[in-house]
């Protein structure tokens, strides 16, 4: 799972193939072409578990022969990494020491004509037994592990490698390495446990390079379980100092912020840290109706809103890690939509509405009368006269009333206490 600075992590980009190969709205054609990348993806990774898996889905067709040749392939290499290794890491610690210290008696007769430099040597030797190198060789056959597309060796190989890795910073990579291994398999227990490790090393040490890519593993993460207020929080505070290409491209992640802070902003924020911020302008407007979907929300020009939303919805569906939330961020957005416009007013027509949002009078009111049921708009239909007259609750009211009903509470829990005492 290597990767240079810019590239994104060609698993996670397997990753997102593979969905789009097994979702109901990608045409037939487009399958076809996803099947073949998904193959060649395969053969250049020797990706035999993968394989295997898709040929029992039906996703792919069993081939023996290209199968038999990526067994063959990946044994060779695990053999030629286990050669590779040095001469004590595949064998007892107390045995390697034990035949240094026979060879070290046997050469001793020559410390006397070859002089006391080799007596140093030999010590030098036996005490510096290469732990960098048991290291590295351990943790080339974990990268061995994740490239085939082995997750249950990989993770315990990631954890021999965690027992020979010593420095903070080196521990950090392996979890970012278990991460990656987690987005592609979509195991969220396995992220959650890695996340809270990495921030249990960072209360040891830590780089603020790697501190600020774990914000963006997190902010994905509280994006894929939908917790959209806390993914937007940890987007902003990646976005002028990125550098998790691994993941995905700074178009996307781009992408993923504003669609998160539009439903978890109020309008000083949004246009302080989102429509004004330089970052956000420079990419905006490479992503398709992204900054129409923007600044339409801010600047009130609602029609223009419900068009840019629709050229959207096919990019949310189509996304790996927002499809499962598809209906849910789009009833989130009409609420954030529907409830800045009734702000301004304390009735208005139904058809006034309707125009406002380019649609008819049928579709607004059946759309309001959803949001209304399920409490997410503090406003009433007046059918008859077609206006909608706004109840928004007074904040000032509902505080009094919540403090005296904990002042209720405190009584109550004081006149317990105060029988008790009594006895």
């Amino acid at each position: 799972m290597e990767n240079q600075e810019g590239t994104q992590q060609p698993h996670l980009v397997l990753a997102h193939e593979l969905f789009l190969l097994t979702h109901h709205d990608v045409q037939d054609i487009e399958k076809v072409r996803l099947k073949e990348e998904v193959l060649t993806a395969i053969k250049s990774d020797d990706m035999v578990p993968l394989y295997e898996t898709l040929v029992a889905e039906s996703l792919l067709e069993k081939d023996q022969g290209l199968l038999d040749s990526m067994r063959a392939k990946n044994e060779d290499e695990l053999k030629n990494l286990d050669e590779k290794e040095p001469y004590h890491v595949m064998r007892d610690p107390s045995a390697v020491k034990k035949e240094l210290q026979m060879e070290i008696a046997t050469l001793a007769h020559l410390i006397v004509q070859m002089g006391f430099w080799l007596f140093y040597r030999i010590a030098d030797a036996e005490e510096n037994l290469g732990e960098s190198e048991v290291r590295e060789a351990h943790l080339a056959k974990s990268l061995f592990y994740i490239r085939i597309g082995d997750k249950d060796k990989a993770l315990e190989q990631l954890k021999v490698t965690e027992g020979k890795t010593v420095a903070v910073g080196q521990r950090m990579d392996l979890v970012f390495y278990t991460l990656q291994l987690g987005f592609f398999y979509m195991d969220f227990d396995l992220i959650s446990k890695s996340i809270d490790k990495a921030k249990n090393l960072f209360e040891e040490g830590g780089d603020w390079e790697r501190k600020n890519r774990l914000k963006v593993y997190e902010g994905l993460y509280c994006l894929s379980t939908r917790n959209f207020k806390k993914a937007a929080d940890l987007f902003l505070d990646s976005i002028s100092t990125f550098t998790t290409y691994e993941l995905f491209p700074y178009d996307t992640f781009i992408f993923y912020t504003v669609l998160t802070s539009i439903i978890s902003l109020d309008r000083v924020s949004l246009k302080q840290k989102v429509v004004d911020a330089p970052e956000i302008l420079t990419v905006i407007g490479k992503i398709p109706h992204l900054s129409e979907f923007l600044n339409s929300l801010y600047d009130c020009q609602y029609k223009s809103f419900f068009s840019a939303f629709a050229g959207l919805t096919e990019q949310i569906k189509l996304d790996r890690y927002l499809h499962p939330h598809f209906r849910y961020y789009m009833r989130e957005v009409r609420t954030v939509v529907y409830s800045q416009f009734l702000e301004s007013y304390k009735s208005v027509t139904i058809e006034a509405m309707a125009k406002a949002f380019g649609v008819t009078v049928e579709f607004i009111d059946l759309e309001l009368s959803r949001f209304i049921a399920a409490g997410k708009l503090h406003c009433k239909i007046d059918k008859v006269a077609g206006v909608l007259e706004t109840n928004r609750p007074d904040a000032k009211n509902a505080l009094y009333q919540a403090t005296i009903k904990q002042g209720d509470f405190l009584l109550n829990r004081i006149q317990k206490l105060s029988r008790v005492i009594d006895l």
